[in-house]
């Protein structure tokens, strides 16, 4: 019988995963390439395998262990058509279960308990759990979604610029700063911009918070706007009980000033990480598994 359980956080830029023993400590720890499963199913399978017998490695244990182990995989799009589902028929744990990565920064984040966790990075994608259920919003990617991500705020600095650039609005010390970036040309601005990816928008996300917080008036303005659609968020899930708001990613305590006085008050810190959400699902399966089997 499995007595080893291993969480797997399948990220765009690398997979990590813990192995802990039926008690919960953690035992080993492993890396592998990226999951991207929408855009390379095959490699992201290769890689979330790689990382599980990495961490067996790690844990002093066999590569061959990985067939007898209790995993969950979270990974961005498992909630995309049946593409969850392929990922975990093919996968060569005893027990496998794929979950989207919001379910594991969820978890991780709250552990049992009730609240909401919002996730602001390149992207931005909120869920909360209320008496046990789970409900979720946004995620639709930065063209038509991701409201307050760093690719948004990117986005916006660029076309706020090109609008001063065009005295169509007042400049300031960011937008010239942006401009100057580019040689004060336009061209190369939209050139940029007709190429360039999420992350790509997302590096300018700490030049944004920076002139904000020197009270440059159109990152101030960028930042604001992207606080009121954080607060939208977190209104149309919360409830008058809801005991806490976590906010995760690399944007998360940048804009804790900027958010309204009845979220502010909600803040909490997350219990842990996202990997430890998918050690503890992992745990939570094997424990099951376990149950039937007696």
């Amino acid at each position: 019988m499995t007595e080893l359980a291993i969480g797997i956080d399948g990220g765009g830029t690398s997979c990590r995963a813990a192995v802990a023993d039926r008690m919960g400590k953690v035992i080993g720890h492993g890396k592998a390439g990226p999951a991207n499963i929408l855009s390379d199913l095959e490699n992201s399978l290769v890689n979330i395998v790689e990382s599980a017998r990495a961490a067996l490695s790690d844990a002093g244990l066999k590569s061959e262990t990985v067939s007898t182990v209790s995993a969950v995989v979270g990974v961005a799009g498992a909630n995309v058509g049946d593409y969850g589902k392929r990922i975990e028929k093919a996968l060569p744990f005893k027990n496998g279960k794929v979950v989207t990565d919001a379910l594991i920064s969820l978890q991780g984040a709250l552990g049992d308990a009730d609240g909401i966790v919002g996730a602001l990075g390149t992207g931005t994608v909120y869920n909360a759990r209320r008496n046990g259920k789970l409900h979720g919003i946004g995620g639709w990617g930065s063209i038509v979604g991701d409201q307050a991500s760093g690719a948004r705020l990117g986005r916006d600095l660029l076309e706020k610029s090109l609008l001063a650039y065009d005295k169509v609005r007042p400049a300031s010390s960011l937008t010239d700063k942006l401009m100057a970036e580019y040689g004060n040309d336009p061209e190369r601005v939209v050139e940029f911009a007709h190429t360039a990816r999420p992350a790509d928008f997302a590096r300018y996300a700490p030049m944004v918070f920076e002139g904000a917080q020197a009270g440059d008036a159109t990152a101030i303005e960028i930042v604001k706007e992207a606080a009121r659609a954080i607060d939208g968020s977190l209104d149309a899930l919360t409830w008058a009980e809801c005991p806490s708001v976590c906010l995760l990613g690399g944007l998360a305590k940048a804009y804790h000033p900027w958010l309204a006085d009845r979220h502010k008050a909600l803040l909490a810190e997350p219990k842990a990480d996202a990997q430890q959400g998918a050690v503890d699902l992992a745990l939570k399966l094997l424990n099951e598994r376990q149950r039937g089997a007696a």
